[in-house]
């Protein structure tokens, strides 16, 4: 690693020299998840330069914790895949984010929207077994956002493929969701529910694909965990 260390044998010093530099954690949260390719990786970390997502990868390899190996469905493409030491990290990933919903004020939370990321995350954990088996196109509008970045769509496919458009896919939308990004970041996180904000998003469109929505969203795997702090 690159930087200058603790110099303790701790385990916990030596585990931080190789996990807290700034971004590894959040970008391991992106391994843990599953994501394997360079450009993917950087929609889940949307605000890190592509230098340092390049730094940072190195590191993480020359540490033992991935390995960079030659995708199998493309050629000349490399993805990144967890070694198993990397794999034994999944449980402290997932208690760090648990520890951040239980303690960690909402209005702190709150703070810190990103639509690029909140769109990334709910199509990673999207659940398309409430909606038909045809192809469900969804439009969300974000009413506080300018005009280059208020528009997102998730398609589903038939066989539960979900792709993220930032522009228009040229399908039939099923359903519209107007709503702003505040509300929207608010209940992928658990912290509100369709329900209780139903004042502040409007749905148009079919209407059983829009009476499923709270359980296709998915929500944030951290979602269930009880918030504690106010």
């Amino acid at each position: 690693m690159t930087q200058a260390g603790y110099k303790q044998f701790c385990p916990v010093a030596m585990a931080s020299e190789v996990l807290c530099t700034r971004w590894t954690m959040v970008l391991m949260r992106e391994l843990v998840a599953g994501t394997t390719r360079f450009n993917d990786l950087r929609r889940g970390v949307p605000k890190m330069s592509p230098a340092l997502l390049s730094t940072r990868l190195k590191e993480l390899e020359s540490a033992g914790v991935i390995e960079r190996l030659p995708s199998r469905a493309e050629k000349g493409v490399f993805e990144y895949h967890l070694t198993p030491a990397g794999k034994d990290l999944r449980p402290v990933i997932e208690a760090i984010g648990n520890w951040g919903q239980k303690w960690v004020e909402s209005t702190l939370s709150l703070r810190n929207l990103d639509p690029s990321l909140l769109m990334w995350d709910m199509r990673r954990n999207l659940d398309p077994s409430p909606l038909p088996p045809l192809r469900t196109a969804v439009q969300f509008l974000y009413s506080d956002l300018p005009s280059t970045k208020n528009c997102w769509w998730l398609v589903i496919e038939p066989d539960g493929e979900v792709d993220l458009c930032w522009s228009d896919p040229g399908f039939e939308i099923n359903l519209y969701v107007t709503t702003d990004l505040r509300t929207m970041t608010a209940i992928w996180m658990g912290l509100a529910t369709l329900e209780s904000e139903r004042d502040k998003i409007e749905l148009i469109g079919d209407r059983k694909i829009a009476a499923t929505m709270q359980v296709w969203l998915g929500l944030s795997p951290f979602a269930k965990q009880k918030k504690l702090a106010s």
